[in-house]
């Protein structure tokens, strides 16, 4: 049997889109002693650590090398993973087997991004086929672009709905005080307003670029114990991916094979039939405000073409049955290397009941997703018991 794991510590940065007063080695150290202090360990206290990076996306190879400092990584046994948008997942999932095998009984889970002194939009172009995608599809728009065409033509999805996403999530940001883009008298007008980057994706349909860092402490569960007063303890995790060309399927968000099934396993583990009735709360990550009303489709949120209904009934906001991302998600902020983390770190905080102004009340069993690279997604359930 698996060891218990819990997550028992967090700590980010404040995410902006340009951090000019900090190295990148000085951006981890802060995401690194804020979670260390959370638990009132230093790093001798940590087994091993485990690191998530979009390495192209800095500009220059090896960047956890030459911050070893930053994450305290002397002496310590560490691995790296580079998986695209679900980097931060990858590597909290990772540290899980590594506690839950046995081999370290305290790990300690960093991500992190510096995009404004890389070039992320340059790499990611480089995904597509050079003579059959490129011209359609460069860079993340490009891509969400001509998957959003195709869902909005599936689903029935309208502008209006995609524009109260902009403003569920961008407002929810304002309570948390290390979200990037904090707009809180955002309109649905506001967003119908703004320039097309390629239909039917509108610039604040999309996500920023941010330079940030997230970190976490798991543990077993008898250190877990000593650590947290009400550690959130990881239920279960999975990672599905897909195989195609970027163009073979642009219904890759009509139809997102790899969500369904990761989300589906991670539902059977913990007996979870259905997941609004089940869950408290849900921090998944969507890059587009269409990516996320397509998600709640594939994550078994409501039926198919039914998304639109979902928001326009509030129910996954705040205030509603399943709040989805009340820390505003990555709309509100992406430091890719660290953004999938974030999703996990703030699941954890509404679980142990430390997320402040964002805090849903009485949360007990969350979801948290990651997805990138070639279509593939990670998801976790976390829970108080």
């Amino acid at each position: 049997m698996p060891h218990k794991v819990g997550i028992v510590a967090t700590g980010q940065t404040k995410h902006t889109a340009k951090r000019t007063d900090i190295n990148l080695r000085e951006l981890i150290t802060e995401a690194v002693t804020r979670a260390l202090d959370d638990a009132g360990l230093r790093m001798s206290d940590i087994d091993a650590v485990m690191l998530g990076n979009m390495e192209p996306f800095e500009g220059f190879m090896l960047p956890e090398l030459w911050s070893v400092e930053g994450w305290g990584g002397l002496g310590k046994p560490a691995m790296k993973f580079n998986t695209g948008g679900t980097v931060g997942t990858s590597t909290a999932i990772a540290a899980y087997y590594f506690v839950a095998s046995g081999i370290y009984d305290t790990i300690l889970a960093v991500g992190f991004e510096k995009q404004s002194e890389g070039h992320t939009q340059t790499a990611i172009t480089t995904v597509g086929d050079p003579l059959w995608e490129r011209t359609m599809m460069a860079g993340a728009i490009g891509n969400f672009a001509v998957m959003a065409s195709t869902y909005v033509h599936e689903s029935g999805v309208t502008e209006e709905h995609a524009a109260k996403i902009a403003v569920k999530s961008r407002r929810n940001a304002c309570n948390n005080e290390y979200a990037h883009l904090q707009m809180p008298n955002l309109t649905v007008e506001e967003v119908l307003a703004s320039p097309y980057l390629a239909y039917p994706v509108r610039r604040l349909d999309f996500c920023p670029q941010s330079d940030g860092a997230c970190a976490m402490v798991l543990a077993t569960e008898s250190k877990a114990k000593k650590l947290a007063p009400q550690p959130a303890w990881i239920k279960a995790v999975a990672t599905a991916h897909e195989q195609q060309y970027m163009g073979d399927s642009p219904r890759r968000l009509a139809d997102m094979r790899s969500q369904r099934a990761a989300s589906q396993r991670v539902y059977k583990a913990c007996g979870i039939s259905d997941p609004v009735r089940d869950l408290d709360v849900a921090e998944i990550y969507e890059v587009a405000t269409y990516a996320e009303l397509a998600m709640y489709e594939n994550l078994g949120f409501c039926a198919p073409g039914q998304s639109g209904k979902l928001i326009d009934q509030g129910v996954t906001t705040m205030s509603g049955q399943l709040p989805v991302n009340p820390s505003g998600g990555v709309l509100a902020t992406n430091c890719i290397g660290a953004t999938a983390m974030i999703r996990v770190a703030e699941a954890a905080l509404q679980i142990m009941g430390k997320a402040g102004k964002r805090q849903v009340p009485g949360a007990n069993l969350a979801l948290a997703t990651g997805y990138g690279g070639n279509a593939w997604t990670d998801a976790l359930i976390l829970g108080r018991e």
